[in-house]
């Protein structure tokens, strides 16, 4: 419901923006969706440190299951970033701009996990290497934010400085509502694949049980 009225209100309600017109809407899905994907690679990290800190390796199931999550509002943050480029700047993508090569590292290298994860035969020494990677993953998502906001040019528009949000009440409010929809469907999803998983584990012990 979140979404939809964020999507509804993006379209519908808030004014076009004073350089970019309309085509600035899709920063309403943008820019959420790249901030639900480093709280996504973050909580892996958070996940992943207490596997190393403690032991306990129902940890490397949830630091796993967040970064597929993550993945997926990479995958959305990529092609949105493509689209909004493409109609203001007139190009799918700048290989010359370190803010978006930086997100695309950041985004290859979580999509490597999982080429480590399954060269390694299940069980606690996978864990804890899933765990040292994602935890290496972790340091460059501020060197992503930081490169948006120490850009020499405008690809993207910092609109969030120390005297507050740059834009009108009703943009932040629409952006507001669009984050927190983001970010509930990426929990929900995270609940849900992770209730399964752990499902399908406790089967596949029952079954050795029983064998």
């Amino acid at each position: 419901m979140l979404l939809l009225a964020s999507v509804a209100l993006a379209f519908w309600w808030v004014p076009d923006d004073a350089d970019q017109g309309f085509s600035q809407r899709i920063f309403y899905i943008h820019v959420p969706a790249a901030i639900t994907a480093y709280a996504l690679f973050g909580w892996a990290g958070w996940k992943a440190l207490r596997l190393l800190w403690r032991g306990d390796e129902r940890y490397d199931l949830e630091s796993y299951t967040a970064i597929h999550v993550g993945l997926m509002w990479g995958v959305i943050t990529l092609a949105t970033g493509a689209i909004w480029a493409k109609i203001s700047w007139g190009v799918w993508w700048s290989w010359s701009e370190r803010q978006l090569v930086l997100f695309l590292i950041l985004f290859l290298f979580y999509s490597a996990y999982f080429m480590l994860r399954y060269s390694v035969d299940a069980g606690p020494q996978r864990a804890r290497m899933s765990a040292v990677y994602a935890l290496f993953g972790v340091v460059l998502i501020p060197v992503s934010f930081l490169a948006i906001r120490l850009a020499e040019n405008f690809i993207h528009p910092v609109v969030f400085t120390r005297d507050g949000p740059q834009m009108a009440g009703s943009m932040f409010l629409v952006f507001c509502l669009s984050l927190a929809g983001q970010v509930a469907l990426a929990g929900a999803l995270y609940q849900t694949e992770l209730a399964g998983k752990r499902l399908d584990s406790r089967l596949r012990e029952l079954r050795r049980v029983l064998a």
